[in-house]
């Protein structure tokens, strides 16, 4: 049956508003309790230097491996995904900022099985930002993340969980775009701190990585 169907998404995670690590290891913990979602690998817990507005706290970045259902269609199915991070975030009492300020917890959908998507999103799966930043709030949701190929805060985690992924529409494997970027960036612009030691639901980051 069409409702039995599943694609692999991959999620990416930051904060960097107060215990960040403990953050991240909570939303772990909530996309597990999604209905009809399984977390299926979660990467490294990574301190990530700012990108953009450079005078504020470290993040912590992390990508988690998460089995979904389909939908009916892949766009369907990435909307639903995406409708249910937005909830999660302002469920962790997300803010309001501009772009690249700090975030109590960001929740990226980065990849959504084969999917190459760019699609308007609905009211409920737009960003809290939209209000103060009006770049997006006519932001479509686009899959593969329209920038994740040159984050080297996403690119490391994600290389954990998948090095050998070729997202639709990149021509080059995550291992290849992350080595790309660390040279651009340089290796000391995002630092494996801990890795997860548990399940998904009761787990926990272990130092050291």
């Amino acid at each position: 049956m069409a409702s039995a169907r599943r694609r692999t998404a991959y999620v990416g995670l930051g904060a960097n508003v107060g215990d960040a690590g403990a953050t991240l290891a909570a939303a772990i913990h909530a996309l597990a309790a999604l209905p009809d979602v399984r977390v299926r690998g979660v990467s490294r817990l990574y301190a990530t230097v700012p990108v953009g507005v450079v005078d504020q706290p470290e993040f912590r970045n992390a990508v988690t491996a998460l089995e979904v259902p389909a939908g009916p269609d892949d766009t369907t199915g990435a909307l639903a995904l995406l409708i249910a991070l937005k909830g999660l975030e302002r469920a962790f009492g997300r803010q309001r900022r501009t772009r690249w300020g700090p975030r109590e917890l960001d929740l990226d959908l980065l990849v959504f099985g084969r999917a190459r998507l760019s699609v308007e999103r609905p009211e409920a799966a737009r960003s809290l930002d939209a209000e103060v930043d009006p770049a997006r709030a006519t932001r479509l949701l686009e899959v593969p993340h329209r920038d994740a190929r040159e984050r080297l805060f996403v690119l490391a985690p994600l290389s954990d969980l998948a090095p050998g992924l070729v997202p639709p529409g990149w021509g080059e494997a995550v291992d290849t775009a992350r080595r790309r970027r660390e040279i651009a960036e340089g290796a000391d612009a995002v630092r494996p701190i801990a890795s997860w030691r548990g399940g998904p639901r009761s787990g926990e980051w272990t130092a050291p990585a």
